[in-house]
């Protein structure tokens, strides 16, 4: 299976604007799951990133990147 949004960026290979690419693929196919469940987002993130903003779920991450993973 394909890495996840979440998966490709603490593992630095993307960018976190790249969610955007990863939203509208998921918008333009027929993935049987959630986009939470395509980005690879808990719940708590994928809250924090509708109530909030981008930067507020890219902080989250960051924060997970710093210790060191998923």
């Amino acid at each position: 299976m394909e890495k996840t949004f979440k998966q490709r960026y603490l593992a630095g290979e993307i960018s976190f604007e790249e969610i955007d690419d990863y939203v509208d693929t998921w918008n333009n196919s027929e993935e049987p799951c959630t986009l939470r469940e395509y980005l690879g987002l808990n719940a708590e993130e994928e809250d924090v990133w509708i109530e909030d903003s981008d930067e507020a779920l890219q902080e989250l991450l960051d924060k997970q990147k710093k210790e060191g993973g998923v």
